[in-house]
This record gives structure tokens, C-alpha cells and sequence, in this order.
């Protein structure tokens, strides 16, 4: 999946190894780069989302493509929270 601006996702150690064990996170996806990197992997820059689903902390990151877990596509209306959030594809946070 190529994921798009908007979009939450749950990193965890199928995207990267800095996500494995308790280091997983859900990341609100602001730019997808579109510099060259290696096949499969991209570089993704957002906003770290807490329980509640408000950002607390930009982050960049370089992640596997085939790893990404869709939480909630892109909201339609700005400011919409992503707490209590149910997984897309079957996986639980």
C-alpha cells in the first residue's frame, strides 16, 4: 500500500525495526516523499497520534512499504479524531 497525506497508520516492527516490541505508534501522515530510496521502502513525515488521537509529536521516518497498516483512511472533514479507532485490514492496535 502507498499510503497518502491524511491517512493513519500503526507502525509497529513489520514497517521498520525502530517500531518493534513497545515502540509501535500511529502515525497521521502528512507528505509522502517522493525521493528516490530503496524498492519497497519510502519516506514519510506526520504527526504522532496519542490514545485520544490528537498529534503530539512530528515525526519523519523511512519505513517498508509492505509493513504499513492502514488504521483510518483520510478523513473528509478537517479535524475529524481518529480515538477509539478501528483497524482497516483486520489488525488490532
Amino acid at each position: 500500500m502507498v499510503p497518502k497525506p491524511g491517512d493513519v497508520l500503526l507502525l509497529d516492527g513489520r514497517a521498520s525495526v525502530q517500531f518493534a516490541g513497545g515502540r509501535r505508534l500511529l502515525l497521521r501522515v502528512t507528505v509522502v516523499a517522493d525521493r528516490p530510496t530503496y524498492y519497497g521502502w519510502c519516506w514519510l513525515t506526520g504527526y504522532v497520534l496519542d490514545q485520544s488521537g490528537r498529534a503530539v509529536d512530528r515525526r519523519e521516518v523511512f519505513v517498508r512499504l509492505a509493513g504499513l497498516c492502514l488504521v483510518a483512511p483520510r478523513s473528509r472533514r478537517a479535524g475529524q479524531s481518529v480515538g477509539a479507532v478501528a483497524l482497516v485490514g483486520g489488525r488490532g492496535v
